[in-house]
């Protein structure tokens, strides 16, 4: 019974990790995304004979805000549906205890 409620513990913890780890994944890429924007729509006004040198480093840019989001997705994603490796150390202490 002990083992069950455990199991069922850390499967509650990690739903709620996942959670905010895509959460906060989310709202950060949302924020660096306004950012860039604005930045990159007040440079252009400022210069616009640079708007192409600018609009490239933007999409870089762009691009690696979006990096985080997915790699914080995918590992959020890992934790739930994946092998967790909290809920397998569980599972090899209690083994160890039984046997």
């Amino acid at each position: 019974m002990e083992l069950a409620r455990l199991v069922t513990e850390m499967q509650i913890v990690t739903a709620i990790a996942a959670a905010v780890l895509i959460a906060v994944a989310a709202i950060g890429t949302t924020i660096g995304f306004s950012i860039i924007g604005s930045k990159f729509l007040e440079s252009t006004a400022r210069q616009p004979e640079l708007a192409q040198l600018l609009m490239m480093r933007m999409f870089l840019m762009a691009g690696l805000i979006d990096a985080f989001a997915a790699i914080s997705v995918a590992i959020g994603l890992l934790l739930v549906f994946g092998k967790n490796p909290f809920l397998a150390e569980i599972i090899k202490v209690a083994a160890e205890k039984v046997a």
